[in-house]
């Protein structure tokens, strides 16, 4: 038995599709957009159109940015172009922007290595990546990929690969997060705070 309008369960449907979105979620934002006037909806569907035209991938660093040029980051002549640090996605940039604390450049892969999802090298932005190094001018890659398997596979993958150029490969540290306690840690994290300590 059908619930909805045939229009109706096509936006739940679309709206299912989104990351993190399950059907009961789905089907509240389907509401919520029937509820807006028709000029919110239409601005809502503007929105969407718009920046699916106008966003596309710096030619540079492969973030996400508007414009033909290189992404405001790369365009900027206050960064430090020697270190590069390697993100898989856009939103990991933001993350690492919001520490205010690091001043170089980054590549953004769009993903990890991932075997089972059947993602390999060539389905990720490395090519650019190594380009930008065998280019010169790179004193330090950071690989700043998750600590999970993929993540921890895709930045072995690339310190191998850009070994052949003299650069400095780093990994961000990992360890007991600011503010928990050790009991609550487990086995592996306490094993890469251990590998990460520093002088103090």
């Amino acid at each position: 038995m059908q619930y909805f309008p045939p229009a109706l369960e096509n936006l739940v449907e679309h709206f299912a599709k989104l990351p993190g979105v399950g059907v009961k979620s789905a089907q509240r934002l389907a509401f919520h957009v029937l509820s807006l006037s028709e000029e919110e909806a239409g601005a809502f569907a503007r929105a969407i159109t718009d920046a699916k035209a106008h966003i596309h991938t710096c030619p540079v660093c492969q973030n996400l940015t508007e414009g033909d040029g290189p992404c405001p980051i790369c365009a900027s002549a206050k960064r430090d172009p020697s270190t590069i640090c390697v993100v898989a996605d856009p939103k990991d940039v933001v993350a690492m922007e919001r520490s205010r604390e690091y001043n170089g450049l980054y590549h953004v892969l769009h993903g990890v290595l991932s075997p089972m999802n059947h993602v390999g090298p060539d389905d990720l932005y490395i090519r650019p990546l190594v380009e930008r190094v065998a280019a010169g001018g790179t004193e330090e890659v950071i690989m700043a990929t998750n600590p999970d398997t993929e993540g921890e596979a895709t930045a072995m993958y690339l310190s191998r690969l850009l070994k052949p150029f003299q650069v400095k490969v780093t990994r961000l540290a990992y360890g007991i997060p600011v503010g928990s306690h050790l009991e609550y840690a487990d086995d592996a994290t306490l094993v890469r705070a251990l590998e990460g300590r520093r002088e103090i």
